[in-house]
This record gives structure tokens, sequence and C-alpha cells, in this order.
């Protein structure tokens, strides 16, 4: 039978812990945070974060996986690596998070209809296809990924921006025709496949 005692330690077992240092870059070094809160201080988005840094490591630390793969915090990191700099441990916050969003994402985890996600997906989707951004074909995205009606209010309230950047010779609308490419788009192709082909078969992601 089991003690009361084997119960609790069953309990808190962390196997999230070990998920995390064998999945994320520098995920080891979550274990190493001394809960100072300096990271959270000194993030520009701090009081917006419903977790902060800190939280989110100590939360991998209780355990607490799905909290922390579907919490939104981890897509709150704008990377102006202010947490780096001032951590006292000099752990590689920044990192840190952007590897637990990208894993979140690729277990499906994520939290859905997150702005910094969405955004963060449209970018990936335009520059894979050339190899660079697309900068109209971007914005046009932006604007309409709430539906058509949305699209065209977006459009109509940015139109000054837009023009604007037309006569400043910032943004060209011939883009819309397929914009600047790297010369060699196949090989770009070729290399992000087999980049997601090694990820997926280093973390067991391969189907």
């Amino acid at each position: 039978m089991t003690t009361a005692n084997q119960q609790v330690q069953a309990k808190y077992k962390n196997n999230f812990l070990k998920e995390v240092e064998a999945n994320i870059e520098d995920g080891h070094m979550v274990k190493m945070c001394m809960q100072c809160g300096v990271c959270a201080g000194s993030c520009p988005l701090g009081p917006a974060w419903e977790h902060s840094p800190q939280k989110i490591f100590m939360m991998i630390r209780a355990g607490k996986r799905e909290e922390v793969l579907s919490s939104d915090s981890m897509w709150m990191c704008t990377s102006c690596y202010n947490c780096i700099v001032r951590c006292p441990r000099k752990l590689p916050i920044t990192h840190i998070m952007h590897g637990l969003a990208n894993y979140s994402h690729r277990l499906g985890l994520a939290p859905q209809g997150q702005p910094t996600r969405e955004i963060a997906k449209l970018f990936w989707n335009n520059i894979i296809k050339t190899g660079r951004v697309n900068e109209l074909t971007f914005s046009l995205a932006m604007y309409f990924k709430d539906g058509f009606a949305q699209g065209i209010k977006n459009a109509m309230a940015m139109q000054g921006v837009g023009l604007g950047l037309v006569k400043a010779k910032r943004l060209n609308p011939m883009e819309i025709l397929g914009g600047h490419s790297c010369s060699d788009k196949s090989g770009i192709h070729k290399m992000i496949a087999k980049a997601r082909e090694i990820e997926d078969r280093r973390k067991g992601f391969a189907q």
C-alpha cells in the first residue's frame, strides 16, 4: 500500500523540468534562477505579463507543465535583452522564453489568437517564400488576418502612413507582384526543410 509520504513524493516528482532541459535551448539553466525578480522589474512590458520570467521558471520547477505551455507570457518578449544584461546570474532569459514559446507552438499548446504569436507566424510564412520579407504583402496579411471587412478598416485607417512610406520610397506598391527575393530560393527551401528534419529528429517530433 502506498504511504502518504510516497504519494506526496509522486505528486511533486517533476518531469517537466527534465522535459524543458531536453527540449529548450539553455533550458538546463532554469534551475539556476534565484527568484530575485530583476528580470520582471527590468522588462518594459513587465506590468502586462501574466507570468513574469521568474514566475515561469518557478512554475517549471514546480511541474506546472500545462500552465506554462499555455501561457501567453513567452509571446510578450520583445527581445530587448534587459533581463539578460541585469540578471545577477547572467541567465539567457530571452533565449529560454523564446524557446518555450516555440516549443509550446510545436506541441499545439500555445494560446490561440495571441497577437505576437499571430504576427510571428505571418512573418515566418512571408519570409520563407523568397528568403526576404515582402513588406507590402506582410502588411496586408496583418491587416486582413481578422477577416476582409476588418482588413478594409485597418487599411483605410493606415492609408496616410502607407502613402507617406510610398512617397519616402520606403514601400514599393509593385512588391505585390513578388518584390525582392534571394537568388537561390530553392536552396533556402532545402535549408529550411533540412533544419526542420534535424530539429524534429532531435526533439522526437518525427512522425
